[in-house]
């Protein structure tokens, strides 16, 4: 089952999506990708924390940032824009964000199968070794390959 796209580019899908959508309101912005991985960033909003005074991120920008990031890193592994839902995404978090920072948000794509794709993935703000939180999911294909 290949899903592979050729000339499929990643990058310039995301910034042809620009500020659309829910993620473009949230303000979530690419950073990098790479075979089976994509950093997106979100900046700091009032409108996205807890209150005002904290400057501490809420939990909702925190799953939308990690599910787009791992939706984003399952067409970085496939090579292709596939439509997909989210089954399962579950959040561990860790700590809250520290007031004022930018997040990065960092989804990989560790297994495809002909109708699932696994991730995992971790929000920080820099530093990948002290994450805020652990994310692991699976998504669905609603398009799925034909069989042979």
């Amino acid at each position: 089952m290949d899903r592979r796209v050729d000339g499929f580019d990643l990058a310039r899908l995301i910034a042809r999506l620009g500020p659309t959508g829910h993620g473009g309101h949230l303000g979530l912005r690419y950073r990098a990708h790479g075979p089976d991985w994509v950093e997106i960033m979100l900046a700091p909003d009032p409108r996205l924390m807890v209150d005002a005074e904290s400057g501490v991120f809420a939990s909702g920008p925190v799953v939308a940032m990690m599910d787009t990031a791992a939706s984003f890193a399952i067409w970085a592994r496939i090579g292709a824009m596939v439509p997909q839902a989210t089954l399962d995404l579950r959040v561990d978090y860790l700590r809250p964000s520290g007031p004022g920072r930018t997040l990065i948000g960092r989804g990989e794509c560790y297994r495809v199968t002909r109708n699932v794709a696994f991730v995992r993935g971790q929000a920080h703000e820099g530093d990948a070794d002290d994450p805020i939180a652990h994310v692991a999911g699976t998504f669905m294909f609603l398009d799925p390959a034909p069989r042979a």
